[in-house]
């Protein structure tokens, strides 16, 4: 007879959920972890990350407050340390609160590594040594890390890991982040928000590569006014490091070699499964560029050996971790309409300034399947409440069949659209087409009629352009 039922490995947003989930349905599971509860996701990347953007957005409003009536004394000053420290306490909060439920749920937390053995047995080793426990069901949630680059090793003085860029000593006068997906972004418009010049190189040929194109060409035009600088369809061919900074080689379109000179640069291209250690050369587990490879209910082609979240691959989001994690258990331990969330219907966020979120389809995506297509766009120039906050960048975008009325996508950008965007995600799993969104009462003033009226001008019906 198997220790387990059920055996996690790793208690991040996929691991710890899926503990939750499989004690509430009355099996007996326990949780390896190497580090801390919460994974990356709660100690060093989303809510600490979050943590840090929201004192920026404070120092930013802090620093127009004069329009709105409020008078300061002085010009406004960042602290960087307490901004730092707030962040770190937020994030141990809400670890000691992840321990919290493990032990709400009588589920061990078992500190140590873990190896599989093959026939669903798992050495974890420990400072006290190794033992060995089996379960009939293994679920593998270790996560990810980020990518390495040819010659960019982090260093943590002058080459950053995220963790570095959410703990600086001090702020660099000059920074350089490589890579302009989600991560990049973000740290980008922090840092130059509280001050630092800052400039973005990515591969491909715009930031935010997995939006909608206009969203992420609007997002580079109001990023760029606030004094950052893009290199895009740029790489980094080579890095000097020179007393207290660093040269970068950047080799830009048609292979044109510039330098830039910079303090510090923040690695943020990209990550890869933590799949090293894991002892899957006993097991019939497959990994495929860095990930492992699952089929639609999480199984790998070990049996009883399934993986959720970053290490089964894109998208690399702490949502969706989470809800694969129920879903696998809920399968695995006798649901079987249970199934994983498809990746349409799994909303996407950048807390940058202005802020991106984003469900489903791009136009281009929609386009190329095939479909005949309705858009609808609004600039939030046009919205009551965007006016009395000052907060007027940005647009709602929303994509429908034209045949069917299905939402086929909704793309956004502006203040609070992380928040917005869940609207359409309900309005996705409902399967709402645009007769039930036209028919929806959004009160009045809110950022949310914004969404209405995207969607009336997508059947041309727009009531405030």
């Amino acid at each position: 007879m198997a220790d387990y039922q059920v055996l996690v490995i790793g208690a991040g947003p996929g691991g710890y959920v899926a503990a939750i989930r499989a004690a509430q349905l009355g099996a007996s599971c326990a949780i390896i972890e190497a580090e801390e509860p919460g994974g990356v996701c709660l100690n060093w990347g989303c809510i600490p990350t979050k943590t840090l953007l929201h004192s920026a957005d404070l120092f930013r409003q802090a620093k127009t407050a004069d329009a709105f009536g409020i008078e300061l004394n002085g010009t406004p000053k960042f602290n960087l340390d307490k901004a730092v420290e707030r962040s770190r306490t937020v994030a141990g909060q809400l670890n000691r609160g992840v321990r919290g439920l493990l032990r709400k749920h009588q589920i061990p937390l078992i500190t140590g590594k873990a190896c599989l053995l093959g026939q669903g047995r798992v050495a974890v080793t420990q400072a006290s040594g190794e033992k060995t426990l089996s379960a009939d069901a293994i679920i593998l949630a270790t996560g990810a890390r980020p990518r390495e680059l040819p010659g960019l090793k982090p260093d943590g003085t002058h080459l950053w890991t995220a963790r570095e860029a959410m703990t600086p000593n001090a702020l660099p006068e000059r920074l350089a982040v490589i890579g302009g997906g989600a991560i990049g972004v973000e740290f980008a418009s922090f840092y130059a928000t509280i001050g630092c010049h800052v400039t973005v190189i990515e591969m491909a040929e715009r930031i935010l590569p997995t939006e909608d194109a206009e969203i992420s060409t609007l997002l580079a035009e109001h990023l760029t006014a606030e004094g950052i600088q893009f290199h895009t369809s740029t790489r980094v061919s080579g890095c000097e490091r020179e007393g207290e900074g660093v040269t970068l080689s950047l080799s830009g379109p048609e292979e044109a070699t510039t330098s830039l000179t910079v303090d510090r640069a923040i690695i943020a291209a990209g990550i890869t499964g933590n799949v090293d250690g894991l002892g899957l050369e006993h097991t019939a587990v497959e990994v495929k560029d860095g990930h492992i490879v699952t089929d639609a209910h999480a199984a790998t082609a070990e049996p009883g050996v399934y993986a959720i979240g970053d290490v089964a691959g894109a998208p690399w989001l702490a949502h969706k971790a989470s809800h694969e994690a129920i879903a696998c258990v809920e399968r695995l331990l006798g649901n079987e309409q249970a199934h994983l969330p498809g990746p349409e219907q799994i909303p996407s966020c950048t807390y940058c300034h202005p802020q991106v979120a984003s469900i489903g389809l791009t136009e281009q995506a929609a386009t190329e399947r095939g479909y005949q297509i309705r858009v609808g766009r609004f600039p939030l120039i046009g919205n009551g409440k965007a006016q009395a906050l000052g907060e007027t960048e940005g647009l709602i975008k929303t994509i429908f069949d034209e045949q069917t009325g299905a939402l086929l996508g909704a793309h956004l950008l502006g203040s609070q659209v992380t928040e917005l965007i869940s609207t359409y995600a309900v309005s996705q799993v409902l399967e709402t087409t645009e007769a039930e969104l036209l028919q929806t009462v959004f009160p009045h003033p809110t950022l949310s009629e914004a969404l209405h009226e995207s969607v009336l001008a997508a059947w041309d019906r727009g009531l405030h352009l």
